[in-house]
């Protein structure tokens, strides 16, 4: 299975409306993303033991860690939990910056220094959301 369809099956077991919202969002951050690379996490480590929630991502960046070893990850990444919908913009290194520039747009959400969380698609400004994810795919390792 290659990963447009892990994508596909991972949104379709998802109970209604989050199956809805998440399309919706997958779709929209497919437009804003256009021909980037697509990533699907499921969850699980080496071990098969689930450790997270699966995680659809967009782009890629290089992560660089202090012993100057290098790991290729997305940029921008959405994910259903327990409480809603979580969007990841990554590879940003000025914490505040999600907070300060859409914190107090976009609605009923979470903003915090690299996650946008809310409970479903009616409570927040999508066109906001849309900015938000728009800025995480273009601007790569954002100093």
């Amino acid at each position: 299975m290659d990963v447009a369809e892990q994508i596909e099956t991972y949104i379709a077991s998802l109970p209604e409306p989050k199956r809805r919202d998440l399309q919706t969002l997958h779709q929209l951050t497919l437009e804003v993303s256009s021909g980037c690379k697509l990533w699907f996490l499921d969850g699980k480590n080496s071990e098969g033991k689930v450790v997270s929630n699966p995680n659809i991502g967009y782009g890629s960046y290089t992560i660089q860690y202090a012993d100057g070893t290098t790991k290729e990850f997305y940029q921008v990444g959405l994910s259903a939990n327990t409480s809603g919908i979580s969007v990841y913009i990554l590879g940003l290194e000025d914490k505040t910056f999600l907070a300060e520039t859409f914190g107090k747009t976009i609605g009923k959400a979470s903003v915090t220094g690299y996650c946008i969380k809310f409970k479903a698609l009616k409570d927040i400004d999508v066109d906001v959301l849309e900015a938000a994810i728009r800025f995480g795919i273009e601007n790569k390792n954002q100093k």
